[in-house]
């Protein structure tokens, strides 16, 4: 699953820290790719399968309390 870097970094920054946000913001490509980038996501103490809900769920909120909703459907542009 392909999911644009500023999610990413969004959901390291409230499940896991600035620190590590910070430094992903530096290591992760533009689309963070969970199958092909899941090792260098481990680094960061993040699971892929923690990352799913990003993009999908009731009402485009994802995982992160309503952020996918916020974009203006991000999701669907991208045609997931």
């Amino acid at each position: 699953m392909q999911i644009p870097k500023d999610l990413v970094l969004q959901f390291i920054l409230s499940k896991i820290g600035a620190g590590q946000a910070d430094q992903a913001r530096q290591e992760l490509p533009d689309q963070v790719d969970t199958e092909k980038d899941a090792g260098l996501l481990s680094r960061f103490g993040v699971d892929p399968k923690d990352l799913g809900g990003l993009l999908g769920g009731a009402g485009g909120g994802g995982g992160l309390g309503g952020l996918g909703g916020k974009l203006g459907g991000l999701g669907g542009k991208l045609g997931l």
